[in-house]
């Protein structure tokens, strides 16, 4: 089955009717499946199109099958993926990619097989070069932070000039900026932009707030591989 890269995913090629999307992906976790239309009908306002729903909580795979039916303008995705059932679930959900804190090659092959872009955890050279042995050129950068942060992507850019990241981890509005003017950098992922407060008192104008302001970021990355 021939694959959509992640690359692809965020920079749709000529024709395709998706837009290219936003520098903020939101790492969603969501206790209660009901929160999860209003909410991405939230984030797609401020100009957030591309949603990542986390296996953190048993809501997550209603929640992925309530946005994919009901806001089909929301490109919406599954992060914390750990495991060969899950991944098979979250498809079944309607998600559109995957998002893993690791490299497993099982996953990347069940990935390929059911034509769900992947973007894979990674955090050291020896995982980045296992990434590009499987055609990989999209990854996240995870845990950023604590992995050395902006300084680490920099002495990555070097040896692996083909691959972008998406730093994930310890990512917040404060240090966004910085790690998106890095040329390798195509994007972060944070929580910020949907806070357990806001969620939990149904605030969908804060969300969309945070996300216009998230929207409005400059990247720096050069055009994705």
């Amino acid at each position: 089955m021939d694959t959509m890269t992640f690359g692809e995913l965020l920079d749709p090629p000529a024709g395709q009717p998706d837009a290219p999307m936003a520098p903020v992906i939101p790492v969603i976790v969501l206790d209660d499946p009901r929160h999860a239309v209003p909410l991405a009908r939230a984030c797609v306002a401020g100009g957030i199109t591309l949603l990542e729903v986390t296996l953190r909580t048993p809501a997550a795979f209603e929640a992925i099958r309530r946005i994919a039916t009901e806001v089909p303008e929301a490109r919406v995705g599954a992060g914390t993926v750990v495991a060969l059932p899950d991944l098979a679930r979250v498809a079944a959900a309607g998600a559109r990619f995957v998002v893993t804190p690791g490299l497993d090659r099982a996953l990347v092959a069940a990935a390929r097989n059911l034509g769900m872009p992947m973007m894979p955890g990674v955090m050291t050279p020896s995982e980045v070069m296992a990434a590009l042995g499987e055609g990989l050129t999209v990854l996240k950068f995870f845990p950023a932070q604590a992995a050395g942060g902006v300084g680490m992507l920099r002495a990555l850019a070097g040896p692996f000039p083909t691959v972008r990241f998406c730093p994930t981890g310890g990512v917040d509005a404060r240090n966004a900026p910085e790690y998106l003017a890095l040329p390798n950098v195509v994007a972060v992922g944070g929580s910020w932009l949907t806070p357990a407060a806001a969620i939990a008192r149904e605030d969908w104008a804060a969300i969309t707030t945070l996300a216009r302001s998230a929207a409005s970021l400059a990247r720096g990355a050069a055009a994705v591989p």
